[in-house]
């Protein structure tokens, strides 16, 4: 418990802190490699939902085109289409999700809980506050991403952010950060995020 509820988030706001300090120049690169190579904002902001089933904008470096619709990305007929002359690249290197960090720092997200998800992934959504799910912070990665990300069902991934919810640990945080880093490494699971 005192993990949980005071160790987690201080771990969580140095990190990000770091982080963020040393990636400035590299995030700055990066952001404006996003704006020469397709028009429109550096960001991609979206209303997600957090602890508490509480909304807030989530950040991302944009990876696809404006006029890509709003769907959940396993609802995508063909996602290629829309995807950026960088957005692949940034896809699948997980360096999109920096901005998140500032999520992560302002104690909107953690490094590690359930993915924040939008009102496109309602159904798992609902299932989380069911399952008591959303009594954690959603975060950059998470059991269910390192369980098969969007190659799993959505029940499978409600139950998968349930089970972190109700075990939430210091072991249980360092081995999804060690799974993480291994399949953003491989580049597994991510043809759909």
């Amino acid at each position: 418990m005192l993990y949980r509820n005071y160790f987690k988030r201080l771990i969580d706001m140095l990190v990000a802190a770091l982080v963020l300090i040393i990636g400035c120049i590299p995030m700055l690169i990066v952001a404006i490699i996003v704006k020469i190579t397709s028009p429109g904002p550096v960001f991609f902001k979206q209303r997600r939902y957090g602890l508490n089933s509480e909304p807030f904008n989530m950040y991302k470096f944009r990876s696809m085109s404006e006029r890509a619709p709003e769907l959940a990305n396993q609802n995508f007929a063909y996602m290629d289409a829309y995807i950026t002359p960088v957005g692949s690249f940034l896809r699948k290197t997980s360096i999109d999700e920096l901005p998140q960090l500032i999520n992560v720092f302002l104690g909107k997200m953690s490094l590690i809980g359930p993915r924040p998800l939008a009102d496109t992934d309602r159904k798992v959504l609902d299932l989380r506050r069911e399952f008591g799910a959303d009594q954690v912070r959603p975060g950059i990665t998470g059991l269910a991403q390192v369980n098969g990300r969007n190659n799993i069902s959505d029940v499978e991934k409600a139950e998968y952010d349930t089970e972190y919810a109700q075990h939430v640990t210091a072991r249980n945080d360092f081995a999804i950060v060690v799974q993480t880093i291994v399949k953003v490494v491989k580049q597994a699971d991510i043809n759909h995020e």
